[in-house]
Formats: C-alpha cells, sequence, structure tokens
C-alpha cells in the first residue's frame, strides 16, 4: 500500500531518483546565480547568512509613521516539514498503525491539551504556550497539491493556484505598493530583510527582485564596524589594486543600508546567550539585535533546512524541531529581556512548502505530502488551535487527507490584521481572490495602518497578450471623486485618462498610448483621491 503511495507523486520520493535530484540541482542554480555578483540593488550576508534588503512600501511609511511598531519574522522550514510529528494527536491509533517505527509515543510528548502534545525535543516552546505566546493553525495547504520542492515552493512564494504560474511574490506585490504621499525620498533603512542562502520568490515584484549581496560572516562585521561593505584600506597604487579599490568603493556607494545597519547594530544587542551551533538561532539573534537597535525594518524572513526527510526520519527531524524550538525561545526571551515588550510587537510564523505523507515509507522516513501545520509565536498572541487536523481513520492508499486551511487565508490574515491593511489592498495583494479572513488568529491592528483608508496606486504593468497596451492599477478604499492622469517629466499634465466620481473598490485602468497621441518616451501618471496624491514614473 506505501508503495502504491508513494509512486503517484512525481518527485515526492527517493525512488523517484533523476527527478528528485533534478530538483535540487535546479535549486542549487537559482541559490548560485542569487548570491553571485551584485544583483540589483544587491543581497549581502549578515555573519555567515546571506540577506537581502528590499525597496519601501506604504505599509513601511505608515508604520514608520505611525504609533504602533508590528514587525512579522516568517520561519521557512525548508525541504516540506512533517507536521504529523510535529504536533500529534495523542492516543490516535491509526498514527500508529501508519507510522510503526516513526510515531512519537505519549511518554514521548508534552501536552498541549489533553488531545494533542508536541516531541519533548520542542520543550522550550512549553511556557511559550502556557503564557499566550503560541499558537497551531492544523493541515495547512492549498488544492490540488504539487508534490515537487521547486514547484510548490514557487506556489507558497506566489499565493497562486497550483495551475497557474505567478513570477512576483505575495510580499512582493505587496512591497510595490508604494504609496508616494508616505514616501517623500527614499528610505535609509531597508524595509524588509531575508536572510538564508535559498532564492526567494516571495520578495519579487512584478518588475524587480529589490536585493543586496554580501558573502561571509567577516564581511557582515566589516558593514557592523566600519559601514563599509568592502575595505579599501589595504590596497595600493598597482593598476590592479586601483582598478579594484575602484569597484570595491562603487559597491560601497551602492550599498545603501550600511550606515543605518552599523548603526543600528551597534545600539542593539542580545541580551541573552543563544544555543551554540544552531544556524537557525544564529539568523534569529541577528533579528533580535536589529530589532533592539531600531533599524526599523519591518519584515524578516529566516529559514533551516533539512526537512526532506525521506530516510532515517526519527532523530534527524526531532534534531531539527530541538532546534527550532530552542532557536524562537531564544528569541524571545531576547525580546522579552528587561520588560523591553519588544516580544509584543514581533509575531513570527513558520511555514513550509508541503507536508509529508501520512504513510512511513520502506526507508524509515516519510515522502511529499499535502497540509503540514503552521506555528505562531509572540507576545499577547495567546494559545490554541486553528483548523481540523488531519484524518488518519481511514486512509486512501492513492493520497493523504485533504487540507484545511488554505496557506492563502493565513497570509491575507496576517496582512489585514496583524499589518493593519484594507480588504481591497489585501485583495489585490492576493490576486483579487477573496481568501477567508481567520477570525481572532492574532491581535488586530487598531487602528488600521499602512494605506489611510482612502486609495492607492498599486503600480502598472504590460497587459498580458495585448500590444502596446499597459494595466494601471489602483484601489479605492472610499467611495468618492477620483482622477488619473498622464504628466510630462516636468509635471505638466497631458492627458486626463480618468475624471469622475467612483464607488470604492479595486480597478484595472488599460491604458493605450496610441489612442492618446502619445510618443513613446519617459512620462509619469498620477493619482488624485481623498485628499491624497501618488505619483509614478511609466515608460513606453
Amino acid at each position: 500500500m506505501c508503495e502504491k503511495h508513494q509512486h503517484t507523486r512525481v518527485g515526492a520520493t527517493l525512488e523517484h531518483d533523476e527527478e528528485h535530484r533534478r530538483e535540487h540541482r535546479l535549486w542549487s542554480r537559482r541559490d548560485f546565480l542569487s548570491t553571485t555578483g551584485l544583483v540589483g540593488a544587491g543581497s549581502f550576508f549578515l555573519g555567515k547568512l546571506p540577506m537581502r534588503a528590499f525597496r519601501p512600501s506604504p505599509l513601511m511609511a505608515a508604520l514608520t509613521n505611525g504609533d504602533q511598531e508590528r514587525i512579522l519574522v516568517l520561519i521557512r522550514l525548508d525541504g516540506g516539514n512533517d507536521g504529523l510529528n510535529t504536533v500529534i494527536q495523542r492516543g490516535n491509533a491509526s498514527y500508529y498503525n501508519l507510522r510503526p517505527t516513526l510515531g512519537i509515543p505519549d511518554n514521548n510528548l508534552w501536552a498541549l491539551s489533553t488531545e494533542y502534545g508536541m516531541p519533548l525535543a520542542t520543550s522550550p516552546l512549553q511556557s511559550m504556550w502556557n503564557e499566550g505566546m503560541m499558537k497551531v493553525i492544523f493541515n495547512v495547504g492549498y488544492p490540488e497539491p504539487n508534490y515537487s520542492h521547486f514547484r510548490s515552493y514557487d506556489i507558497i512564494a506566489s499565493a497562486s493556484d497550483s495551475d497557474v504560474v505567478v513570477n512576483s511574490g505575495w510580499l512582493g506585490r505587496f512591497l510595490d505598493t508604494e504609496y508616494p504621499a508616505f514616501i517623500e525620498a527614499p528610505p535609509n533603512v531597508p524595509p524588509a530583510l531575508q536572510i538564508g542562502i535559498q532564492t526567494n520568490l516571495v520578495f519579487k515584484s512584478d518588475t524587480a527582485n529589490m536585493s543586496l549581496a554580501v558573502s561571509s560572516p567577516q564581511e557582515f562585521y566589516q558593514i557592523a564596524q566600519t559601514g563599509q561593505l568592502y575595505s579599501t584600506n589595504s590596497l595600493g597604487n598597482t593598476p590592479r589594486e586601483l582598478e579594484l579599490a575602484f569597484v570595491r568603493q562603487t559597491a560601497n556607494a551602492a550599498f545603501r543600508y550600511s550606515e543605518t545597519i552599523h548603526d543600528a547594530y551597534f545600539k542593539g544587542k542580545n541580551d541573552i546567550a543563544y544555543p551554540p551551533g544552531n544556524d537557525l538561532a544564529e539568523q534569529l539573534a541577528i533579528v533580535a539585535r536589529l530589532i533592539k537597535g531600531r533599524l526599523g525594518t519591518r519584515i524578516f524572513m529566516v529559514e533551516i533546512g533539512g526537512f526532506d526527510t525521506h530516510a532515517t526520519q526519527f532523530d534527524l527531524h526531532l534534531e531539527l524541531l530541538e532546534q527550532l524550538a530552542t532557536a524562537v525561545k531564544a528569541f524571545y526571551d531576547d525580546l522579552s529581556f528587561g520588560n523591553s515588550g519588544w516580544e509584543q510587537q514581533v509575531l513570527t510564523a513558520t511555514f513550509s512548502e508541503f507536508g509529508r505523507s501520512i504513510f512511513e515509507n520502506g526507508s524509515h522516513g516519510t515522502d511529499h505530502g499535502w497540509g503540514t501545520h503552521m506555528l505562531l509565536f509572540g507576545g499577547g498572541l495567546g494559545n490554541g488551535f486553528t483548523g481540523q487536523y488531519q484524518d488518519l481513520s481511514n486512509p486512501d492508499p492513492l493520497g493523504d487527507p485533504p487540507f484545511s486551511v488554505d496557506f492563502r487565508s493565513v497570509y491575507a490574515t496576517i496582512l489585514q490584521d496583524w499589518l493593519g491593511n484594507t480588504p481591497d489592498l489585501v485583495n489585490y495583494v492576493m490576486g483579487q481572490k477573496q481568501f477567508p479572513i481567520i477570525n481572532g488568529l492574532v491581535p488586530p491592528a487598531t487602528p488600521d495602518l499602512g494605506d489611510n483608508n482612502k486609495c492607492a496606486l498599486l503600480g502598472h504593468n504590460p497587459k498580458s497578450g495585448v500590444s502596446g497596451t499597459l494595466e494601471i492599477k489602483y484601489a479605492m478604499m472610499q467611495s468618492g471623486p477620483l482622477r488619473l492622469q498622464i504628466l510630462d517629466t516636468a509635471g505638466h499634465v497631458l492627458r486626463t485618462l480618468v475624471d469622475k466620481y467612483q464607488e470604492k473598490g479595486s480597478y484595472v485602468y488599460d491604458f493605450r498610448p496610441a489612442d492618446w497621441h502619445l510618443s513613446p518616451g519617459t512620462y509619469q501618471y498620477r493619482l488624485q483621491s481623498g485628499g491624497q496624491l501618488f505619483q509614478r514614473e511609466i515608460r513606453f
């Protein structure tokens, strides 16, 4: 039965040898390309860990200027985390029958409740659960799952349907919704940072992947100590050294965030000892130090790999869960040190590209499966469960139990309730699909942050399949008069595309320059509504 089950998923098992290895080769090529040279705005390493800095968004400006300072930290569990062995339904005979060697015995669990428990390896989280700083979302997935690491992660990152390829990520689209009314000049802090070695579609917008690059722990300390990416002090006057000095000076000048990272690194400090030899803990220690140093960044992403547990899973998975638990506990102990209150402002969420099969395979591991559990952490979060645990009582040999919670509902809830955005903006980021908000999952922002409840100019892109046409996207959070105009680079109004009263909602205006007798070149487009003005550059 297990063998039949495994062979239904191309790339899901080690037995699909070439397909599985091709997945990892493709991933590795992406990683290599993403960490060589200066790409876009660049990527760099903090400690020994690569980091990307992303351009500003209206949310970030609103948060910076507002009274609340809410931060989101995403922890990626790379490889496909086994949710069934992360949170266990206690006394479930079906679970132990399906996993005769992998099932975690009840005497090796600490109790989340009378019905659910977690392995003792995660016992550092027990105090967080008891103190109302942890929640569990059961069986998170999406319809028609894909069991390829590469494709499934792209689905999770882009928030797309499984049969639709979207080349931008949910946070990339979010970060690309700039509100010039909030942002009058380029920021001197990175609004979002990602630490880890993987390329991440999650931060890619329709037009750019906003990133910046450094590649070693020494380079991070170089930034932290001197505010420069590369040292030029030791270079002489030979032609080669002069050329190298020029290249390094150019790189230093392009790295716009070096000074603020330098300042935040020395203003902040880690007040507790993080577990040694724990890569995730090292990443979170950097995040905590930058938060406490008031860098001003609002979105962080870190990761821990190794969750592709096809063989000898039992000890390996417990070790990974222990690293996760000890790292998260240290992170929140650090944030709450001295009653600083930072733990109340930081929401942390785990995610993975998919779960594992409910069946144990012949190599004492599990293969790629459907839903997995997400864990949320944060002060004032409360504790409890959302969604329905997998029904293991009548297993299908050809597939897993269906998922319970669509991952996009989790994203939408975080965007709306934690980060304080209106449904219109959330629906835009989610591809104009209204995924149910999970009431009570996180403390809602009061008052709303981000778009000031009026309007937003969401951007533009070429219209797919229609030559010479651009789509200009905007949203009305309140009904009222709206004017959309084309200007020259000096700010003179050339054409008025829209000038009318519009009901609240999301809109796409099909702009064909030829119909307005505009020659190819560089222009601006401006949206005015509700006392706000938004303006962007456009080329055609």
